[in-house]
């Protein structure tokens, strides 16, 4: 019965040796079976077996002058070119003590001379055979690692998508947002970057978590498709009773991505983070949000985080109920609230790459000339202490 594992052509064998006689011998006795290449000294075996095309296997000679035979592995096995390549000592030193330097070294079999011809050739049949076995494990253990990366990388596409897709059933709820899922995205990305190194943020942004939060930054208001057009869409100031409705957006939110999780049936981090942000980004520093009024460090940082890059976009944005204010304006609002309604630290970081946050509104800008124009107006007409923050609660 055939091998499975029988090479396609025939293996080619490298015999090392500095006796002429020797060469001659063991390529008399190989060649009908493998391609020989033969090696006069140790320079010349590694020269071949780190070539471009190594041999199969190496049968080498311990005692060389120059190099012998055990620094010709050393050199072999310090090598990834050679570090696999099996390698049969075939040498007149028979004491337990050479055998056992050389299998130490990474030899795979030692047979001692004179040589027994059936002997050399079962085992150099043996070794090829075990090579080729570990060789097709090894390809298909690379095989597999790139279909498990192939696979991932389309899973994370995939989540991407989903999450974009939820977050947009929010968005088409109000047409003039635009951009604004993809702008608070990288707020808070960028703001997690630069507070990572920060003592009491380090502990939780590490690049894992950051990446976390990027990819659950966009369900922030995917509450909002259970609030009524009537009062999403309404132009003006809410009243008390629209004001509650509006409020439970957070739950509702919150809620749904619970649900998302209970169908999967496992906990996923950028979900927690999800969680967090849909249910607290309404929090305020000073206990004064909702839903739950929650203060200080008991609210989620991801949600801190949120609060400040959520309200930077909208009061740089137009929405049905106002008109957009200038980055200056903007900046100049959050600042005010520092430890009111922003953690303070998480403000001290937004005004360190506040321009950073001005280079992503415009490279997701909604591109409205007349909304450029329109915030130009107002810095002009309107001094700061007559602005109250304009995003909507």
């Amino acid at each position: 019965m055939s091998n499975p594992l029988d090479f396609t052509e025939k293996p080619t064998l490298l015999v090392v040796d500095d006796t002429p006689d020797n060469l001659s011998l063991m390529s008399g006795l190989l060649r009908g079976d493998y391609k020989v290449k033969l090696a006069h000294n140790g320079e010349r075996a590694l020269q071949i077996a780190l070539g471009d095309a190594p041999p199969d296997l190496i049968l080498l000679d311990i005692m060389m002058p120059e190099m012998d035979g055990y620094e010709v592995l050393r050199r072999l096995q310090a090598d990834p070119r050679g570090r696999y390549i099996p390698v049969i000592f075939l040498t007149a030193m028979n004491a337990a003590e050479d055998e056992k330097i050389g299998l130490d070294l990474g030899a795979v079999d030692y047979i001692s001379k004179p040589i027994n011809p059936a002997i050399v050739l079962a085992r150099v049949h043996n070794h090829l055979q075990l090579k080729l076995a570990r060789d097709f494990l090894q390809n298909q253990n690379a095989f597999l690692e790139q279909e498990v990366a192939k696979r991932t990388r389309e899973v994370v596409a995939i989540q991407d998508v989903t999450i974009r897709a939820m977050a947009s059933l929010a968005e088409t709820r109000d047409n003039e947002t635009g951009n604004h899922i993809r702008r608070t995205q990288h707020y808070v990305k960028a703001l997690a970057e630069h507070l990572a190194p920060h003592p009491r943020f380090s502990a939780e942004l590490s690049p894992s978590n950051i990446e976390s939060l990027f990819k659950s930054a966009p369900l922030h208001d995917i509450g909002k498709v259970g609030i009524p057009d009537r009062i999403l869409l309404k132009p003006g100031k809410l009243d008390p009773d629209e004001f509650e409705i509006m409020k439970t957006h957070t739950t509702l939110g919150r809620d749904a991505i619970v649900h998302a999780e209970l169908e999967l049936g496992q906990s996923i981090p950028f979900l927690s983070y999800a969680k967090e942000i849909a249910y607290s980004h309404q929090e305020k520093w000073d206990g004064s949000g909702y839903p739950e009024g929650l203060s200080g460090e008991a609210i989620p940082l991801s949600a801190r985080l949120m609060a400040v890059a959520d309200v930077y976009d909208a009061l740089i944005s137009r929405r049905v109920y106002k008109p957009a204010f200038p980055h200056e304006k903007a900046v100049e609002i959050i600042r005010a609230g520092r430890g009111s309604h922003f953690d303070p630290d998480i403000v001290d970081g937004f005004l360190a790459i506040a321009e950073r946050f001005q280079r992503i509104a415009l490279q997701y800008a909604d591109g409205d000339a007349a909304v450029a124009a329109e915030a130009e107006r107002l810095a002009r007409e309107f001094p700061l202490e007559h602005v109250a923050v304009a995003a909507r609660n």
